[in-house]
């Protein structure tokens, strides 16, 4: 994975002023694959312990993110964007870390698509989501337009 593929995901997106605070945590990267982690803590519950969806959906929208992003290698990108994310909760995470690994299975210039795992500390399936994601580059210069 080139270098400017690892700073968007360790420098931009694990650090984001967003991802951050949950506590997310970059455990394995390379080109078109992504595993994170969210341990688990008291904050993050909604129910007792059950940890919120929401927590969970961002887990997966980060690591979807972060999956498209480990392709950068042109130094063209300015940022990015969720353009559109699916999530099924299979079941609840009771009070436990849980790891969502980021497979790309489109990737195209502008765009790539990611099938995202989430399971808890004991393996079991807890949500699967599907992430699209933009990605937005420099204008070409001499009159063409990127699209």
């Amino acid at each position: 994975m080139h270098a400017i593929a690892r700073g968007w995901i360790e420098d931009v997106l694990a650090k984001s002023p967003f991802a951050a605070p949950l506590g997310i945590e970059v455990v394995e990267a390379e080109t078109d694959r992504v595993v994170m982690k969210l341990p688990f803590r008291p904050q993050l519950a909604t129910v007792g312990s059950i940890v919120h969806g929401g927590a969970i959906a961002t887990l997966v929208d980060v690591t979807g993110a972060a999956a498209s992003a480990s392709g950068l290698a042109d130094g063209d990108a300015v940022g990015g964007a969720t353009a559109n994310l699916a999530i099924a909760y299979l079941a609840a995470a009771d009070g436990c870390d849980l790891t969502a690994e980021a497979l790309v299975i489109q990737r195209g210039r502008n765009q790539t698509v990611s099938d995202v795992t989430v399971r808890d500390d004991a393996g079991r399936l807890v949500a699967k989501g599907m992430v699209t994601s933009r990605i937005f580059r420099r204008p070409v210069t001499g009159g063409a337009s990127a699209r």
